[in-house]
């Protein structure tokens, strides 16, 4: 679902944008401002997904406006002039329409603001499952569900994935404030496992692909209640 909110300073215009709005089955139009300074006041407290915005307003113009934002939301840009739409597009915003906004238009947009938003979704959740590490001059992003263990070597750790080690100058203890405890468990002074990669446990190691991983007696226990097993 997508909030939005419409600011224009004629009330037929955003009797129009709201009309297309409910006709609309992800979008919900939370609000509509006459004027740009009570919408700054409202975006105080609140943060829609979409903003319905006129370029040809009194006080804060529209242009003016949309700068104030900073990427904070999308804009759609609602003009009767053509030249004015195109200014926004140095301000980066999802689209324009040109009054008389007519349905097929006005759904067309609603689409791409809400693709934009699904790949902006999709990013952000590959972030969050994700870690950027330092390997030599670079920093290269290794993705949680990749890794199979980790190995404290020195001041180092090497992460090891299915396709490849990376090793980065780290602390073991680190790094682990880093991963997904749910995921990870530290089974050895020198090693983290990825507990789903996990194919054997036995009495003093742990199987991890062909990988056969030290496990000490004391992260044992911790190890066997992790994995809901009793002995």
């Amino acid at each position: 679902m997508i909030s939005a909110i419409a600011i224009d300073d004629e009330p037929v215009a955003l009797d129009v944008i709201n009309i297309h709005a409910q006709k609309v089955p992800y979008l919900h139009l939370d609000k509509m401002f006459l004027s740009t300074t009570e919408a700054l006041a409202y975006l105080d407290s609140s943060a829609p997904d979409l903003i319905f915005l006129d370029i040809n307003m009194p006080d804060i113009s529209g242009l003016e406006f949309a700068g104030l934002m900073k990427n904070r939301t999308q804009i759609i840009f609602t003009t009767a002039h053509v030249e004015h739409a195109l200014k926004g597009f140095d301000l980066a915003v999802t689209d324009y329409l040109l009054k008389p906004i007519n349905l097929s238009r006005f759904l067309q947009a609603c689409q791409l603001a809400n693709d934009r938003k699904q790949q902006l979704t999709k990013a952000n959740q590959i972030y969050e499952e994700s870690i950027f590490v330092k390997d030599g001059h670079n920093w290269v992003q290794i993705i949680f569900s990749d890794i199979l263990y980790i190995q404290a070597q020195d001041n180092y750790v090497s992460i090891v994935t299915q396709n490849k080690n990376t090793l980065t100058r780290m602390k073991l203890s680190d790094i682990q404030k880093k991963l997904p405890h749910k995921q990870f468990l530290k089974i050895h002074k020198s090693y983290i496992i990825s507990i789903p990669k996990i194919s054997k446990v036995e009495n003093h190691r742990v199987m991890i692909a062909t990988t056969k991983i030290p496990l000490s007696r004391s992260y044992r226990e911790g190890l066997l209640k992790q994995l809901i097993i009793k002995e």
